[in-house]
């Protein structure tokens, strides 16, 4: 498209819209793949959420960039889950959206991201009320969990 200002994928940021190539928004990106020692883009992962009062508070933390906040909150929503599209579906990456070259029935298929597992960091101090959390919390010691 000619009114596309296309920017790297280390400049994209979390939280902006994911578009069909009719530029229809199915997401927001999570996060992006990449293997930096090879500076190889690999794909994004997207969360897909609906409606739900949880889906938009996911949608507003990942849109100001609070990603610890969004993982809390995606761990109690039932419709949030995140999906993978590779890179060779990706259309366009600009400062402002990721339009993907998908359209609305591939998105139903994407799949789900697989691969080592990845864990977290909580710097929001967001834990349990057990001896252990509060002791974490008074040492302001960051609690890592598994996605």
């Amino acid at each position: 498209m000619e009114d596309e200002f296309l920017v790297s994928y280390q400049a994209v940021t979390p939280g902006v819209p994911v578009l069909t190539r009719d530029r229809e928004q199915f997401g927001l990106l999570e996060h992006v793949l990449e293997v930096p020692q090879l500076d190889l883009f690999d794909g994004i992962v997207v969360w897909v959420g609906g409606g739900a009062f949880t889906d938009r508070q996911i949608q507003k933390e990942l849109a100001k960039g609070n990603q610890a906040a969004a993982r809390g909150l995606e761990r109690g929503s039932e419709s949030g889950a995140l999906r993978f599209v590779d890179a060779d579906k990706i259309a366009a990456i600009t400062a402002g959206y990721i339009r993907c070259d998908l359209d609305q029935a591939e998105v139903g298929l994407l799949p789900s991201p697989d691969g080592a597992p990845v864990y977290h960091v909580n710097m929001l101090g967001e834990t349990g009320s057990a001896l252990h959390d509060r002791i974490g919390r008074m040492f302001r010691r960051p609690h890592w969990t598994r996605e």
